[in-house]
């Protein structure tokens, strides 16, 4: 695949991935200024749940339905397709409904003994007559992605965030009066219901989209055992990684009572800290989320026919797109971060988080592209480790860090260990490809590009306007800046975004 079609397929991908994230966004935003930080932190201990089922039943599925939906399309076997597409419903339904029952008939015991909030048992059944319809939309829409349908991945995403915050918006004023515990299980609700929607809108688009039943080359059994070999250690890869981060965020409020806070302090902590700030933090990977979607299947491709100058030039791209989108959030979050969560949110408070996450830009924003290449080269069991690893020494902050030096100490901690996972990252691949990719050149130019630009843009700050349109005009002559700096330093060239 050329440089150019890498990039079509980025912006493309980019674009839908945007849309989804701006409307998820909003939700998040509408959902916080509703709940509250309190609702906010109780909504977090019911969420990670809900990602926990998703891992269990259908993330390794899904992913491994995309890969080998391409593999057989590309072979012109569609019967292999659907035989594949069979199990994996069959597999993920089976999960789903198995974690939709233990969630629904033991969600007080949940509540109780592993959330420690008896208030989310409400919230619990709710969201587990979804599991079955989130399960089976994330299987059916990796078989689209494998078929390089993305429209229709998107538009179920989009359906599914419109769900929500219709819901939310709907019902909000019924629920919210009748205690947090019914407020969160508005914001639950919606969730749920908005799987039901995607997932009928993928359902009832694979009726008319399936493929006929040619070329069959595989039998059952060796139909399983493909899909079982790949499904199984992503699914335990992601089924891990999940319950370390449920683990994280019911010790977290516990760690912080410990620390002194009360209860409804530390929910509330979490609340800004995981509902808020981390959502500001993380939005802007939505655009390298879509690249390292259009590169993984180029690296892959090209390291199984063995082109490692095509990986090297892949991944050099990518790695300038990272370091400007990472570089130019960095500066914004440590500069304006007071305005930027009074602009969103509302409350200036959620700054003093926002200027420290800021620091994780860079990190958070590297592991995605380099967990793409690391896909497409084949370490999954690597990904797994140092997933594991990172995972531990959070929970190694939770006992002994956060317990003495507060939500501060677990900061610093998690900045600790996302310098630590990405270096180990940026090694592996450096000795599995032999490359020596260059890391900290790319980022020298947008770094010099957006200090010029927020040192001119603060003299927007001072206009005569109030304080929300002041910031508005800061922050977007701030990005025109730096986007017509890149250009003019020739990070990026004119002809890399051409989708000609």
């Amino acid at each position: 695949m050329s440089r150019q079609s890498i990039i079509k397929g980025a912006v493309i991908l980019t674009l839908a991935n945007v849309i989804t994230r701006l409307i998820g966004f909003f939700y998040r935003v509408y959902m916080a200024k509703t709940l509250g930080a309190e609702g906010m932190g109780l909504y977090q201990l019911v969420l990670p749940l809900y990602l926990l089922a998703w891992s269990i039943s259908s993330s390794g599925i899904s992913t491994t339905m995309s890969k080998l939906t391409s593999q057989e399309n590309a072979r012109k076997a569609n019967g292999n397709i659907n035989l594949i597409l069979k199990y994996g419903i069959l597999l993920s339904f089976s999960l789903s409904v198995m974690l939709s029952l233990i969630t629904y008939f033991f969600s007080k015991e949940i509540s109780l003994n592993l959330l420690k909030d008896i208030r989310a048992s409400y919230s619990l059944k709710i969201i587990s007559f979804c599991f079955p319809f989130m399960a089976l939309g994330s299987v059916l829409r990796g078989y689209f992605l494998g078929l390089k349908n993305t429209t229709i991945s998107a538009l179920s995403q989009v359906l599914e965030q419109l769900t929500r915050i219709f819901l939310i918006y709907l019902t909000s004023s019924y629920f919210v009066p009748l205690g947090i515990e019914y407020a969160c299980g508005c914001a639950v609700l919606g969730m749920a219901v908005g799987e039901i929607i995607s997932f009928l809108y993928v359902f009832f688009t694979y009726l008319f989209h399936k493929k006929e039943k040619k070329k069959k080359t595989l039998s059952n059994k060796s139909a399983l055992i493909m899909l079982l070999s790949m499904a199984v250690p992503l699914t335990l890869n992601k089924m891990v990684g999940s319950a370390f981060a449920t683990a994280e965020n019911i010790l977290l409020p516990q760690s912080l009572q410990k620390y002194g806070l009360t209860q409804g302090e530390a929910l509330s902590l979490l609340g800004s800290l995981s509902g808020m700030a981390m959502p500001l933090i993380t939005f802007p990977s939505s655009l390298l989320q879509a690249l390292a979607t259009a590169t993984m299947p180029v690296i892959s491709e090209n390291y199984a026919l063995k082109n490692i100058q095509n990986i090297k030039s892949a991944l050099k791209q990518s790695l300038t797109f990272t370091a400007i989108i990472s570089t130019y959030t960095t500066a914004l979050f440590i500069a304006y971060p007071s305005q930027i969560s009074s602009l969103v949110y509302s409350q200036e408070q959620i700054g003093n988080l926002l200027k420290i996450l800021a620091i994780l830009c860079p990190f958070i924003y590297l592991q995605v592209t380099l967990s793409a290449a690391l896909n497409g080269i084949g370490e999954q069991l690597f990904i797994f480790k140092i997933g594991v690893f990172s995972s531990l020494l959070n929970l190694f902050s939770l006992f002994f860090v956060v317990t003495k030096y507060g939500i501060f100490g677990f900061l610093t901690s998690c900045i600790f260990t996302s310098i630590l996972v990405s270096f180990a990252t940026i090694f592996r691949i450096n000795k599995t490809l032999k490359l020596n990719l260059p890391i900290l050149s790319p980022y020298i130019k947008p770094t010099l590009c957006i200090i010029f630009s927020v040192l001119v843009s603060n003299f927007c700050l001072k206009l005569p306007f109030e304080k929300n349109e002041n910031v508005i005009i800061t922050l977007f002559s701030a990005s025109l800046i730096y986007t017509f700096l890149i250009f003019q330093l020739g990070v990026i060239k004119k002809e890399d975004i051409s989708l000609k």
